[in-house]
């Protein structure tokens, strides 16, 4: 499993009356705890939502420690955390998730101390004060990590300002985001099967046939039902996806969920802003890569195929094996110099600044000479830019 468990057995239960103590009926518990002494399991996940006092409810009566699904997540995205700004999204959401989690159940909560400042007034309870602190942390990690977004923010603006495109991956988690990354960069970041290997957005710089330079984006995967606390905590790795030029949403094709998982993905990105759910507009070019095509049969490939052929958004591909890849970056090419213009610049020949920036940031088509003025000799260049990259010239 994603963070060394061993599944000793998963069992189904259906959940026909909501038992307001413990989410599940007396005889489910039983069921339970039977499976538990068979198997000698030490933890039970709940694939779901548990309230804090069903939580406790279960593990006094099971005698085991039981998480739901968003405390699994969270020991994941623990476990996958790799930079500084990782950890603190990861820490504040614990604290979050451990806030509610907080109630009047164990003894050694219930003793009241005494004292003054920080360590509290007379007759506070030791939950109100682990509370407090509690609190007290959220507020410095939330500065701290606001901080984090403005230099991500300035970050963003100075790539605004430089001629770069972005390019970033979005796709559900273990789609295979960042084993393309690596095919298209040649770089070696971590790509396992495992949910959210990636948690940090990583960016690498990439060459495409008609342009020099294009920024690649890696990001972390979607989910089905994210809880809310995640959602807020990773807010601003996700901002990286509205800053993009293109976004290539990576979908696991050979997956039974990929319709649905495609869905969760499009819900996310309305949330950024980055599409337009009423007019079921991309406000941002979208192109879909349909990877992990090698493991599809040959009767599904060629069904899904002739979808894939009607469709120019669609690039069937696999990441692992390189399949598709020359499709897909000639279809990243044309999208990111649909826009580009020829343009006719005549440069004196000592003009080296102008003449580096062109041959980095444009599409020499050619070059001759121009005769000369007062200050010598000139070129004439006919090049390929877009109206963004010639204004950026412009003021040069």
């Amino acid at each position: 499993m994603a963070i060394g468990i061993i599944v000793a057995e998963a069992i189904v239960l259906p959940v026909r009356d909501v038992k307001p103590s413990t989410l599940f009926g007396s005889g489910q518990v039983e069921t339970i705890a039977t499976k538990c002494e068979l198997e000698e399991a030490e933890l039970v996940i709940v694939d779901g939502a548990l309230s804090p006092i069903q939580q406790r409810n279960l593990e006094d009566r099971l005698k085991r420690k039981v998480i739901d699904r968003t405390g699994l997540i969270l020991e994941i995205f623990g476990e996958r955390a790799a930079t500084a700004e990782g950890r603190l999204q990861v820490e504040l959401a614990h604290l979050d998730y451990q806030q509610s989690r907080l109630v009047r159940s164990w003894t050694h909560l219930e003793r009241q101390r005494g004292g003054f400042g920080f360590l509290g007034g007379p007759g506070e309870t030791q939950i109100e004060a682990d509370r407090r602190m509690i609190r007290q942390r959220m507020a410095r990690l939330r500065k701290e990590l606001e901080q984090v977004r403005r230099t991500r923010a300035l970050h963003r603006e100075r790539r605004g300002r430089a001629p770069w495109p972005v390019i970033a991956l979005v796709g559900y988690t273990n789609a295979g985001k960042s084993t393309l990354f690596n095919r298209l960069t040649g770089s070696d970041v971590m790509a396992e099967d495992l949910l959210f290997a990636t948690l940090d957005p990583t960016m690498r710089a990439i060459r495409l046939p008609g342009v020099e330079k294009a920024i690649l984006s890696d990001t972390v995967g979607f989910i089905s039902d994210l809880p809310t606390q995640l959602v807020a905590a990773f807010r601003a790795t996700l901002e990286e996806v509205t800053a993009a030029d293109i976004i290539v949403h990576v979908r696991d094709i050979s997956s039974p969920a990929s319709a649905a998982q495609k869905s969760q993905v499009l819900e996310v990105l309305a949330g950024l802003g980055v599409t337009d759910a009423e007019e079921g507009e991309n406000l941002i070019p979208i192109i879909e890569t349909w990877n992990k095509w090698d493991l599809l049969s040959q009767e599904k490939g060629a069904e899904l195929a002739e979808f894939a052929a009607a469709d120019d958004a669609i690039v069937p591909i696999s990441a692992m094996t390189g399949a598709g890849m020359e499709e897909l970056t000639a279809t990243l090419d044309k999208l990111l110099t649909a826009s580009s213009k020829l343009y006719e610049i005549v440069l004196p020949a000592g003009e080296g600044q102008k003449l580096a920036w062109l041959h980095a940031h444009g599409q020499i088509m050619s070059e001759k000479d121009a005769g000369q003025d007062e200050h010598g000799p000139l070129r004439a260049f006919a090049v390929r830019l877009s109206p963004k990259e010639f204004g950026r010239f412009a003021s040069l």
